[in-house]
């Protein structure tokens, strides 16, 4: 049974929009008592962090691998709390983490990528904190798609919760190799957009795998108006128990957060927001003419559509296809647009192409 007393405990709001950024910082596995209190005690020296996290419970892809210390690292963290003062944080993936966080005063729970996939997982989570009053942060799932992220924070919703939070931690992508996980910014925003309410935090070790290209990656987060960071941090990273290569040093993690520039959207400067709504104008008439040029385009290809269904032709032409594609990626390098980009726009114009061809084919018939 869930504490009564954690019912009807007084929280703090520690999840608001108000503060930026916040900041979580704590190694990716809880692995010894003295490793987190030594990681806290320094944490709360250097003065850069809000929010102590440790992970209890480590869902791993394999068997073999360190799953995490369990319910015996929670007495560490109630310890932490007693030493610093620091709200902690812990991942959950089950009813019954949910229950033995709240028996052990946890403050602030997260549900984590692999949980975030699940609907069934979320919804099990989402029960057992019907009528309990604690913050939950939502990793996007590992998989690149916002339905499923924006559906995870309407379960918790139902159930009552009210503080909520959202974390980017980046997506699983075949053959990625620079990032361990790419943060394909679109998603995130697009999330933001759907939940303006919501606090979105950034979690550079997560995206990046590595140490070298966190604090590139935090910036990123605070130029995109994010409203804070979660960034693994433990006393000897190169000898963790899991997830070694992103995590740092509290004094490394401290010169990241120092580094970071705030910027914000200044809405209120009349002066900053004029020169900006004319860019702004700009941009808008560019992507008229740009819509206005798409529908020409699939003006024409109604008209191949008829052309090839009048002359038996396929719709697909693979000779075709390619030639597109090494024109437009040859004229893109020339404007200095991106390959990756070329071919993104370049696919879904194709596709668009396809379809409407193959509707004149349909109309026909």
């Amino acid at each position: 049974m869930i504490n009564e007393e954690f019912k009807k405990s007084k929280k703090v709001n520690w999840l608001t929009k108000e503060k930026r950024p916040i900041v979580i910082a704590g190694p990716c596995s809880a692995e010894t008592e003295d490793q987190v209190i030594q990681t806290a005690v320094r944490l709360k020296e250097i003065g850069k962090s809000d929010i102590f996290r440790a992970g209890i419970w480590k869902p791993r892809t394999s068997p073999g691998s360190f799953e995490g210390v369990g319910v015996k690292g929670l007495p560490w963290l109630k310890t932490v709390k007693e030493l610093t003062g620091f709200p902690v944080t812990v991942e959950v993936a089950k009813a019954s983490h949910v229950e033995l966080c709240l028996e052990n005063q946890v403050d602030i729970l997260w549900i984590g990528a692999r949980t975030t996939v699940n609907p069934f997982a979320v919804q099990e989570i989402a029960e057992a904190l019907k009528s309990v009053d604690i913050p939950v942060l939502i990793k996007n799932p590992i998989n690149p798609d916002v339905a499923l992220w924006i559906g995870a924070v309407e379960r918790l919703r139902k159930s009552g919760v009210k503080e909520l939070g959202a974390i980017h931690r980046g997506f699983s992508n075949l053959g990625e190799t620079y990032y361990r996980n790419r943060p394909q910014w679109q998603i995130a925003i697009e999330f933001m957009r759907n939940n303006p309410d919501l606090p979105m935090l950034c979690d550079p070790s997560h995206i990046c795998g590595r140490r070298d290209i966190l604090q590139e990656i935090g910036q990123k987060a605070m130029d995109l108006d994010y409203d804070g960071l979660m960034i693994e941090t433990h006393i000897d990273p190169d000898n963790a128990w899991s997830d070694a290569m992103q995590q740092v040093t509290p004094e490394t993690f401290a010169s990241i957060i120092s580094g970071i520039k705030l910027k914000y959207d200044f809405e209120d400067n009349f002066r900053l927001q004029s020169k900006l709504d004319q860019l702004r104008e700009l941009i808008d008439n560019i992507d008229d003419e740009i819509i206005n040029l798409l529908s020409n385009r699939m003006s024409v290809s109604r008209d191949i559509g008829l052309y090839k269904k009048e002359h038996d032709m396929t719709i697909y032409q693979h000779k075709r296809w390619n030639e597109i594609i090494g024109r437009t990626c040859k004229q893109g390098e020339k404007s200095g647009l991106s390959e990756e980009f070329i071919l993104k726009y370049i696919s879904a114009v194709h596709d668009e192409s396809i379809d409407q061809q193959g509707q004149v084919m349909k109309d026909g018939e």
